[in-house]
């Protein structure tokens, strides 16, 4: 993939085009030096998700001077264990609190925030060519710092934002979006839609690159096609168990649906913890309705959790992406999905490897709930093959090529970086 191919598909997307023309494979130009920069590059982050670690990884193996920089080894509010194995990584020295943040869908939920006081010392000590930093809080605005004290540097910032996930943002927020975006020599986004409010900032396209979240495939894909009969409609919701996940209104259209149809069997598996967890255990529902919770389950057995399911659930009202999505699909799973998730609006086609809904209107839920479980076997089998094709080529290496076509493109001289 390279930079020509994402300047002339990038400009189009104000007119409606499928970002997943993105994704086709296409032989490297000529016009592009195609090799891994020799510049050093650091990228500043919170920490390492599980689903990150090859991504990181794969741009550690192909650089030839990567820096990671993390806030902490892994945040409280998180189940997953710590992955430090990856090579020059440093853990900062942080202040890390956490805040609670009321978002316009109705939902409040505690956050952790960080701030890496130690980050401008460290960059001018290192002194990299290319700094990429996650999100636009105080490590970007260092980072922002560094960049005028070394006027030499390149500024990546990584917004992991969709429209939805961003409503309700204060002025104070937004004009400091607006201070690093203005200096960004190039911003990283997860979909159409992070795109389309990155653009609200006055970013030119050509600085927009886009990054879905990607994993590991491998052991999801293995999964088999086939399902047995009493797996073949089960339930799979994986994921937090908090307000901003939308599980009460789902369980609320779970309970409707068994109601009307009592002579149907519904499994729902339960993976994840959180503060729901006691009240989603003493949710009323019909005796035809069984609800496994399942707990945190390790990262590396999740698979086993996909491959006993037939169908996952995402009634999210605010995510900026949803990996699940990712997963389930490699694993063979269409996916039963709210449009308030970036992956879901990005990946998910109704009736061909699932169904969307928007969770704030109940008729929707229902309507998407009951043409799921009214499926055939035939027709869910189709659907399934339809879902792992689809994210097929969603696995790290990808990411890591878009990621390297913005170094490339911040590092080229500043004549050649306007539109073809």
């Amino acid at each position: 993939m390279t930079l020509l191919l994402h300047r002339t598909t990038r400009a189009s997307w104000g007119l409606g085009i499928d970002i997943n023309c993105l994704k086709k494979n296409v032989e490297p130009s000529a016009e592009f030096n195609v090799e891994a920069p020799s510049a050093r590059i650091t990228w500043i982050a919170n920490f390492v998700a599980p689903y990150d670690a090859s991504m990181y990884q794969n741009l550690g193996d192909r650089l030839q001077d990567f820096r990671l920089l993390l806030s902490t080894d892994m945040e409280k509010c998180r189940t997953w264990t710590p992955n430090l194995s990856l090579s020059n990584t440093r853990i900062q020295r942080t202040l890390s609190w956490t805040y609670q943040s009321r978002h316009p869908h109705g939902f409040t939920e505690t956050l952790q925030s960080h701030f890496p006081y130690d980050t401008i010392p460290l960059l001018l000590k290192e002194k990299p060519k290319v700094v990429i930093s996650g999100e636009f809080g105080a490590r970007t605005l260092q980072a922002l710092i560094y960049r005028f004290l070394r006027p030499g540097t390149r500024l990546i910032v990584r917004a992991t934002v969709s429209e939805v996930s961003e409503q309700g943002r204060d002025r104070l927020r937004n004009w400091l979006r607006h201070v690093v975006l203005d200096h960004a020599d190039a911003v990283l986004v997860n979909g159409r839609s992070g795109a389309q409010y990155i653009r609200r900032f006055g970013v030119p396209l050509e600085k927009l690159f886009v990054v879905p979240y990607t994993t590991d495939m491998t052991f999801f894909a293995r999964v088999p096609l086939e399902r047995p009969p009493q797996a073949g409609l089960r339930l799979l919701y994986v994921g937090q168990l908090i307000g901003r996940k939308g599980l009460i209104p789902f369980f609320d259209t779970l309970r409707e649906w068994t109601l009307r149809h009592e002579t149907r069997r519904v499994d729902l598996w339960i993976v994840g913890t959180g503060s729901l967890r006691d009240i989603l255990r003493k949710y009323a529902l019909p005796s035809n309705v069984t609800v496994r919770f399942l707990g945190a389950v390790p990262y590396d057995d999740l698979p086993n959790m996909y491959a006993e399911c037939g169908l996952l659930v995402f009634p999210t009202l605010a995510d900026e992406w949803g990996l699940v999505v990712n997963e389930a699909m490699a694993a063979g799973l269409p996916v039963l999905g709210s449009v308030y998730s970036q992956a879901v609006e990005e990946l998910v086609r109704d009736g061909h490897n699932g169904w969307h809904f928007r969770p704030d209107s109940q008729a929707e839920m229902y309507s998407a709930l009951d043409r799921a479980l009214n499926t055939s076997e035939a027709k869910m089998l189709e659907m399934r093959r339809n879902a792992r094709k689809t994210v097929e080529y969603l696995i790290p290496s990808y990411a890591a090529d878009q990621i390297l076509d913005a170094v490339r493109f911040v590092l080229s001289p500043r004549e050649s970086n306007g539109r073809n």
